[in-house]
């Protein structure tokens, strides 16, 4: 989900096109072909630019020759300028936070940002198959006719005098964007499909209900502190199996494609399983880069918490819950019954405290500690590795439940 200079969000829904006979299907992918073509050619000329225009002007558009419109041809060349803009991007932020870091004086993580530059190889980008972005001046929707099919797309100024009319239905998810905003003009086009984007003004967050805490985990993967869980869906599945899956398949290969579409569906499936009825905050940790610098096994490496706090982030802001960041460390070591955090309390799913002996699903415990207002842990601190000999965290003014056994532990 993106948002608007107004505030507003951006969501986007996929149509499939099931009902395209032979000669449409075969007009739609040459069009595309030829766009993919003049995109790939405009890749070429602006690669080698320093600075890469937004808005191309003719002295570029020129230099393409091809069937398309000369509005197809602008698009094709809008669309190349946002893919190079976006690859050289990433490396440039790179080089801004490294000489950042060396100017505050931050050499050894600038040292090891320098690797990481110094390993990227920003190459050129290879487009085997591209979604034109088409926009009112190539689009009409007509959602209103007396035929069996719930709406048409017509599509007009492709070039060589070529007019497409595909016939489409309605999916679930188009319905309910469809009661929440306005689709807005334009589609991104495939082969096979369009992609819609709805304009949605989110709701006034709430100002009664309850603030939970959410622990993402491997093996649930999410645990309210009400004691809500995730669950496996009808086939078995959950995130731990499927990326389990993966890590078995071979990167890049139609096996290992299809397990990736399989854990998208698990993530947007398990989470649209929330209530969130009776909540107004939702307190989530805020997990950051979780791999930086470490060497990660095939099956961790699946796990994409950006995707899920993306998620998480969609159903909360369409239903007005507040999504609260909050720094995870020691909240899966801390008993939520008396405070006492210790690294020896938290065995995998496992969680006791050696001190007052309160047992639990460690996700479901530290999801409680999550919800609640501690103090924060400074760097400081955490450097000084107090989890490991063990101490009191309680909330500021809040004694342990069991305040004898503090007294004990300071004999």
């Amino acid at each position: 989900m993106k948002r608007n200079s107004t505030g507003s969000m951006i969501k986007s829904t996929k149509i499939t096109f099931n009902n395209l006979n032979t000669n449409k299907q075969q007009l739609l992918s040459s069009f595309l072909d030829e766009y993919q073509i003049v995109v790939s050619k405009f890749i070429d000329i602006l690669w080698p630019l320093d600075k890469t225009p937004n808005k191309l002007p003719k002295e570029f558009t020129s230099q393409i020759t091809s069937w398309l419109s000369a509005r197809a041809v602008q698009a094709a060349g809008k669309q190349a300028s946002g893919i190079v803009r976006g690859t050289k991007t990433k490396q440039k932020k790179r080089i801004f936070i490294y000489n950042k870091l060396v100017k505050q004086g931050h050499f050894k993580k600038a040292r090891k940002l320098k690797k990481i530059i110094d390993n990227a190889k920003v190459t050129k980008p290879s487009i085997k198959s591209v979604q034109a972005e088409l926009d009112s001046r190539f689009v009409r929707l007509d959602w209103n006719n007396s035929t069996s099919f719930d709406g048409w797309i017509t599509l007009t100024s492709l070039g060589n005098k070529l007019k497409l009319l595909i016939p489409v239905n309605k999916t679930k998810h188009f319905n309910k964007l469809t009661s929440l905003g306005t689709v807005k003009p334009g589609i991104r086009l495939s082969k096979n499909t369009a992609t819609f984007n709805f304009e949605i003004t989110p709701p006034v967050k709430k100002e009664t209900g309850i603030i939970v805490g959410l622990d993402i985990g491997v093996l649930n993967i999410y645990s309210l502190s009400t004691g809500l869980a995730s669950v496996p869906n009808i086939h078995g599945h959950t995130l731990d199996s499927i990326n389990k899956i993966l890590a078995r398949k071979q990167k890049g290969s139609k096996a290992f494609k299809r397990t990736e579409a399989l854990r998208d569906n698990y993530i947007n499936w398990a989470f649209n399983q929330l209530n969130l009825s009776n909540i107004k905050t939702i307190k989530i940790e805020n997990i950051k880069n979780l791999r930086l610098g470490k060497k990660t096994s095939r099956y961790l490496s699946h796990f994409v918490y950006p995707r899920i706090f993306c998620k998480i982030n969609d159903i909360a802001t369409l239903q007005g819950v507040l999504v609260i960041k909050v720094n995870p460390t020691y909240t899966s070591q801390r008993c939520s019954c008396c405070g006492w955090t210790c690294k020896r309390n938290r065995k995998g799913k496992r969680f006791k405290c050696e001190v007052c002996k309160f047992m639990q699903d460690s996700d479901l415990n530290a999801s409680v500690n999550i919800s609640l207002d501690l103090p924060e842990i400074t760097r400081e601190e955490r450097l000084l590795h107090k989890n490991k000999k063990g101490f009191y965290w309680n909330e500021v003014g809040k004694e342990p439940i069991v305040p004898f056994v503090l007294k004990d532990q300071s004999v």
